[in-house]
């Protein structure tokens, strides 16, 4: 559906637009009749410009730009000063308020290039002397601007009290043109009635240098005193000029606003002061500056520890318990210690050596801009301020403390009309984003470091702010990622855009969506081959009733995912977290027992994911010295304990398992060697003398080498997207005709890739090698993936269940596997750790999986996942719940206990809805009933 709604969108353009779009081709079907143009929302997360932000995707951040630039005030850099302009009205106003009968000189300064004193020059002799004599000359420019005021009607100059008449001309021989010269526009006395007058004199000034002075003295004895006004935006202490505010100035895609030193990306390439101090637990006596510890460097060493003595900095006092100020000082330098930043500086003085070159690439990373402080925007963009914050500082404000400030706002009545209608489309943007649970993000959040989950509803929160009519949105599971709380919240914006006069067509296992849809389309009856047929289609009752539908014998309770008759007990084996603090987490100390199934949850935000890929599984991989285990720059825990009751620990998360098209689910589970091994054992294979290898499509031999196996090839086009074409030589079957000869039951090896697991599990039926692999697919619900199917066609969730299929392989960890002796070995203690298994689903596929897990447990291996589903929930062992809000307002822990436990949590908002999911009063709001 959305193939044609997009083809005939695309079809609707001119020939001219069309040039510039890729040709869709018809989708496979008879007849598509009444579809509207299509959005499809996926769960993908395909943004990767690092320009990208919540903000920008959201379209909030182009409002806050012309919001800025219209009610934002100025600052001066140099004295915080407001910068503003003068208009003719405030001046006249300031004026008339003036005591009575004050007499006032208007004066406004006479403007020419050479007036001004020009640069220091090096002079020698007479000709120093000559300019000295005729500098208080005026030059020719000035003379004929002179010239033009007096044909104006401006009579008079003024200088230091003194007033010169033109009609005088040798009074003007006393003027020093050298120094600062003054017309005189008016003389007046300040009355009620004079405010015509004034003003008249304030827009002659305007008109003729853009500032205008006034001088008063009370009498004769007192020094003048002076009052300046200007139309130029600039500040009246300092005379900085400013960039009046446009949207542009605030714009970090736009080298007008962007930051000069990083361009706009908030961070350069520099000296990483992680790789610079890479142990903060040591002292600067131990070597904690890494790169003074080297031999040609000892000097700097000694001079650090002489500045140390004398600014009284402990040298004896670990890095990271330095005071912020004295790291500040040594990273900085100061007088004649130059710190390690002109350490560094220096050392790019001498880049033209290759020794200077190698030795800096040791130390060099990505690092804050220190120009903008990774605001990304350039200095005078940050002094425009509403309401004392400016745009990046407003930015860094999660989405719930922005919707607080933009309703708190406090304007000026001129400035709340100009901002009325921007702060409604601002308003109702971060009300979006608050209804679809996102209100933990902070708005200067890069877009690429979004959750699949997370980017879905950050594009359904623009769409429902772009008010399309007459719109077929496409959803994939929006619901991923939600805690039950916030179902409901989900809903309501699905009903909005319904109501704004849009089709919303959702694909989605939670049954609260499917009670609040308004029809439901039930396909099946299985998965692959099996399915692709209309199984039901009604109501979300008249499905219930269905017999035929295994989504409604679920929903109806004929089925369900059954409690466990009795959960497993905490033991002695527990991995104990003391201080961990990463990101939103608040320094928490808490036990996860081994040996059972422990659920983390919580709402969206709550610190589950910082918990687990932060804290718990970088500790224990740098504890066990696996390679993908890398201490963290600062210290996000004080210990984590426990390692010793593990021999490994695997995070299955849903990352891709291959880049590329040749890597399949055979060859990750390593089924496709047993496969060529059949094909190579084969009479025909022997007699033309084929190995395993000729059936191999990685390596030269068998495979296509047109294409190098990968049955298509890819044409590019320069400037415009590239072109993947079928192979015309292996016709996409990535074999050479000789290998496609070879047949098995009367399949080739093409064909035999085009199998889906289920149906290989019959053809193989008499190879067990071969069937003992592929089995455990069928077994976590992947029977319906082809074998050849490309891994990068995979969603997040089939990539998980593919890792978790290689991890319960026979053998695959040396579980229980006899050794030489014949005796069993020690079962093989690892520790899983799974983010949302769950993610795309059926209620069936998730008491597969569960089936799965309690293999992993009988293994010996220990199982922590973050989990939404409350069916997987009320099924663990142990749950430990994070919260209670996401954001700031979380990264606590709420609870920890069995299930009933935290149900019975009065602050838990996953003790609420277990609790009803247990005691059989309603749906679970995430793939939940009884």
């Amino acid at each position: 559906m959305i193939a044609e709604g997009q083809r005939r969108y695309v079809e609707s353009l001119s020939a001219y637009a069309r040039q510039f779009l890729e040709r869709i081709e018809k989708p496979d079907a008879d007849v598509i009749d009444g579809i509207a143009p299509a959005v499809a929302i996926r769960q993908k997360n395909s943004t990767r410009n690092p320009r990208s932000t919540v903000a920008t995707a959201t379209e909030i951040y182009d409002y806050m730009r012309l919001l800025f630039a219209r009610v934002g005030r100025t600052y001066c850099l140099k004295c915080g000063q407001e910068v503003k302009k003068d208009t003719v009205d405030e001046v006249a106003d300031v004026i008339v308020g003036m005591k009575e009968d004050t007499r006032l000189q208007v004066l406004f300064p006479l403007q020419t290039s050479s007036s001004r004193p020009a640069p220091a020059e090096k002079k020698s002799g007479r000709r120093k002397k000559a300019s000295a004599e005729a500098s208080h000359l005026p030059s020719d420019l000035l003379k004929s601007r002179l010239l033009d005021l007096r044909t104006r009607g401006f009579n008079r100059l003024y200088q230091n009290g003194q007033i010169f008449e033109f009609s005088t001309p040798e009074s003007l021989l006393d003027v020093d043109f050298g120094a600062p010269v003054f017309l005189l526009a008016d003389r007046l006395v300040v009355t009620a009635d004079a405010r015509p007058r004034i003003v008249d004199a304030i827009e002659t000034a305007y008109r003729e240098s853009g500032e205008v002075i006034f001088e008063s003295a009370a009498c004769e004895s007192e020094t003048p005193e002076q009052f300046r006004f200007t139309q130029r935006f600039e500040c009246k202490r300092d005379h900085i000029r400013y960039e009046e505010p446009e949207p542009i100035l605030f714009s970090f895609n736009n080298p007008y606003g962007a930051c000069p030193r990083c361009q706009g990306f908030g961070n350069t390439i520099d000296f990483d002061l992680d790789l610079v101090i890479p142990d903060k637990s040591k002292t600067l006596n131990e070597g904690a500056i890494e790169p003074w510890t080297k031999p040609k460097y000892r000097p700097l060493f000694t001079e650090l520890k002489r500045f140390a003595k004398q600014v009284k900095i402990s040298v004896d006092v670990p890095w990271s318990e330095l005071e912020p100020e004295h790291q500040k000082l040594i990273v900085e330098g100061e007088g004649k210690f130059p710190g390690v930043r002109g350490f560094f500086a220096h050392l790019e003085r001498k880049k033209y050596k290759l020794h200077v070159r190698v030795f800096l690439s040791r130390y060099r990373g990505y690092s804050m801009c220190t120009t903008c402080g990774g605001a990304r925007l350039r200095p005078e963009a940050q002094q425009v301020k509403i309401n004392d914050r400016n745009i990046c500082q407003v930015c860094s404000m999660t989405v719930e403390q922005a919707s607080d400030f933009f309703q708190s706002l406090d304007l000026r009545p001129q400035e709340a009309a100009v901002a009325d209608r921007l702060l409604v489309e601002i308003r109702e943007r971060l009300r979006f984003l608050n209804d679809v649970g996102l209100e933990y993000l902070t708005l200067d959040r890069l877009a690429s470091t979004l959750s699949g989950g997370e980017a879905q509803r950050i594009q359904l929160a623009t769409s429902l702010g772009s008010r399309l009519v007459g719109t077929l949105y496409v959803l994939d599971e929006p619901s991923i990622g939600l805690h039950s709380r916030d179902t409901h919240r989900l809903i309501r914006i699905l009903h909005n855009l319904r109501d704004l006069g849009n089709t919303i067509l959702v694909v989605e296992h939670d049954p609260d969506i499917m009670k609040a849809s308004d029809r439901i389309l039930d396909l099946g009856p299985g998965a692959g081959e099996n399915g692709g047929r209309v199984i039901a289609t009604g109501t979300f009752a008249e499905i219930k009733k269905n017999s035929a539908s295994l989504t409604g014998r679920y929903l109806a309770e004929e089925l369900r995912i059954q409690l466990p008759s009795n959960r497993r007990k905490p033991g002695t084996q527990q991995i104990e977290i003391r201080g961990a603090r990463a990101h939103n987490l608040k320094s928490i100390d808490l036990n996860i027992p081994l040996g059972m199934i422990v659920a983390i949850t919580g709402v969206s935000g709550s610190g589950k994911s910082s918990l687990l890929h932060d804290v718990l599984y970088q500790a224990l991989c740098v504890n066990k010295k696996q390679a993908n285990g890398t201490p963290p720059a600062a210290p996000l825990w004080d210990s984590v304990d426990g390692s010793e009751y593990l021999d490994e620990v695997v995070l299955v998360d849903q990352s891709p398992i291959g880049r590329t098209p040749r890597s399949n689910p055979v060859t990750y589970i390593k089924a496709f060697d047993g496969i060529r091994d059949l094909f190579a054992s084969l009479p025909e294979s022997q007699k033309r003398g084929f190995s395993a290898g000729h059936f191999s499509f990685n390596i030269p031999g068998g495979r296509c080498e047109t294409c190098q196996g990968d049955g298509t090839v890819t044409v590019e086009m320069q400037f415009l997207a590239d072109v993947e074409l079928i192979c015309e030589e292996c016709k996409g079957t990535r074999y050479k005709p000789q290998v496609l000869d070879i047949r098995y039951h009367q399949k080739n090896i093409h064909e035999v890739l085009n199998l889906t697991v289920k149906e290989a599990l019959k053809f193989f039926a008499e190879a067990p090698k071969i069937t003992e692999k592929l089995r455990v697919l069928e077994e976590v619900g992947l029977g319906y993936l082809r074998l050849g199917q490309s891994a990068t066609t995979l969603s997040g969730g089939e990539a998980q269940r593919m890792k978790l299929a290689a991890h319960l392989q026979p053998g695959a960890r040396d579980i229980g596997r006899p050794s030489a002796s014949g005796s069993p070995q020690r079962k093989r203690r690892v520790l899983y750790i799974f983010d949302e298994p769950t993610t795309g689903l059926h209620f069936d596929d998730v008491s597969k999986l569960l089936s799965a897990f309690r293999r992993l447990i009988d293994a010996g291996g220990s199982i922590i996942v973050i989990e939404h589903n409350l069916e997987v929930i009320k099924t663990a062992d142990w749950v430990i719940d994070l919260g209670p809000e996401g954001g700031e307002r979380g990264g606590y822990v709420v609870g920890a206990g069995t299930p009933e436990t935290i149900a019975k949590l009065p602050n838990s908002y996953t003790g609420k809805y277990l609790a009803a999911l247990l005691n059989g009063n309603g749906t679970s709001g995430s793939n939940g009933h009884k």
